[in-house]
C-alpha cells in the first residue's frame, strides 16, 4: 500500500479513535492496516446509525448502502452517502471519516482476499447491532424509553457491536503473527468474545444516564421489573439506591467477561510484546473505568460523567510497559485495579 493510503488511515484514526488508536499504533506492523480499515468502517457506520441529521428510516436506508458496499454488491450510492452526511456533520473528525469513506473503500478492495472477508464479516455483524438499536428503541426525538427485555437479548447485543471483534482479532493475528499457529483457535475466539462483551459491558454501565436520555435502556426489563422499577424510573437519579444492587450484579457479570479477556492476553506469547499491550491497555483501563461507575453514587445523573483522565491512561500505559514481559507481574497490577472494585 502506497504511503499516500497509509497516512489517510493513520490521520483519520487519530481523529476519531481515543484508546483504540493506542491500540493500533502499538501492533505489529503488518496488522495496522487490515486492522486500522476495519476499525474505521464501524466508526463510520455507527455515525451513520446515530446522526440526528436524518430520520432513523434513512439512517437504516444508509446503513444498507454501507453494508452492501461492505459486502461487494453496492449499487454506487457512496457518494450520495457523503453528499447527504458528511457536509452538515458538526464534529469535523466524523465529517472528514465520511467525506473520506470512497477512498477507504478503494483501500478495502485492494486488500488480500482473505483480509477483505474477515473485515466484511465483522462489519456485516456488528452493523447488525446498529439495527438493533435502530429498530428496538423509540428515536431520540419521540420522548419515549424502551428497555432490552431479557438478558440474552442484552448478551446478543454486546456480542453484535464488541464480542464479535474478539473473533475477527483472533483471526487477524493467527494470520498474520505465525507464533500464534499452535493456539487453541475455537477456545481463543470464545474468549476474545468474552473479552469484547466485557469491554462492551463497561460502556453500557458508563453510558447509562446519556443512553436513557435518547431513550435507550440496556438494563433488562425483566431485571428492572424484581426491582419494581421501570425504565422511565431511572430518568430520576433519586433512583439510584433502588437500582444499586442491579448495577452491582450487571458489574459482576462484566468482571466475568474481564476474567476471559485477561486469560486471552497471558495466552499471547511473551515474544509477542505488541500485540500482548494492544489486549493489556483496554482491560487496565477498563478496569479503571469500572472503579469509577463501582464508586459512583449519582450514575443516574446526565450532569456526572464517568472518564478516566489523559493523565491517568498514560500512566496505566507507562506502568504495563515496565510489567508486560513478566506474567505475575503484570496479573499483579491488573488484580490491584480489579480490587479497587471489589472494595467501592
Amino acid at each position: 500500500m502506497g504511503r499516500g493510503n497509509t497516512d489517510l488511515l493513520k490521520d483519520i484514526l487519530k481523529g476519531v479513535s481515543r484508546t483504540f488508536y493506542l491500540s493500533l499504533n502499538v501492533l505489529p506492523k503488518d496488522l495496522r492496516r487490515p486492522v486500522g480499515l476495519a476499525y474505521l468502517f464501524a466508526r463510520a457506520a455507527d455515525t451513520i446509525a446515530d446522526t440526528r441529521l436524518i430520520s432513523r428510516q434513512k439512517r437504516l436506508e444508509y446503513l444498507e448502502v454501507f453494508r452492501a458496499e461492505v459486502r461487494g454488491n453496492g449499487s454506487g450510492r457512496l457518494a450520495e452517502l457523503k453528499e447527504v452526511l458528511a457536509g452538515p456533520q458538526k464534529i469535523p473528525e466524523e465529517r472528514e471519516l465520511l467525506a473520506r469513506l470512497e477512498e477507504c473503500f478503494a483501500i478495502y478492495r485492494a486488500l488480500d482476499t482473505p483480509d477483505r472477508q474477515r473485515i466484511r464479516d465483522l462489519i456485516i455483524t456488528i452493523t447488525q447491532g446498529m439495527r438493533m438499536d435502530l429498530t428496538t428503541f423509540p428515536g431520540e426525538d419521540e420522548g419515549r424509553l424502551l428497555a432490552l427485555k431479557t438478558r440474552d437479548e442484552l448478551d446478543t447485543y454486546a456480542y453484535y457491536v464488541a464480542g464479535c471483534v474478539g473473533e475477527f482479532w483472533t483471526e487477524m493475528h493467527v494470520a498474520y503473527r505465525p507464533s500464534l499457529h499452535g493456539w487453541d483457535i475455537g477456545e481463543m475466539k470464545r474468549r476474545g468474545v468474552r473479552f469484547g462483551k466485557g469491554l462492551q459491558m463497561t460502556n453500557i454501565l458508563r453510558d447509562l444516564s446519556r443512553d436513557l436520555r435518547i431513550g435507550r435502556c440496556y438494563v433488562p426489563q425483566e431485571d428492572l421489573e424484581t426491582l419494581g422499577l421501570t425504565p422511565a424510573d431511572l430518568l430520576d437519579p433519586q433512583a439510584i439506591p433502588r437500582l444499586t444492587p442491579l448495577l452491582r450484579d450487571l458489574l459482576e457479570v462484566t468482571l466475568t467477561h474481564y476474567t476471559e479477556g485477561w486469560d486471552y492476553t497471558l495466552a499471547i506469547p511473551r515474544r509477542e510484546i505488541r500485540m500482548r499491550l494492544a489486549c493489556a491497555w483496554p482491560l487496565l483501563i477498563g478496569l479503571k473505568t469500572l472503579a469509577l461507575v463501582a464508586q459512583s453514587r449519582n450514575l443516574l445523573d446526565p450532569a456526572v460523567v464517568v472518564k478516566i483522565s489523559r493523565p491517568e491512561v498514560y500512566r496505566i500505559l507507562f506502568r504495563s510497559l515496565t510489567l508486560i514481559g513478566s506474567d505475575r507481574a503484570l496479573t499483579g497490577y491488573y488484580e490491584a485495579l480489579r480490587q479497587r472494585i471489589a472494595s467501592a
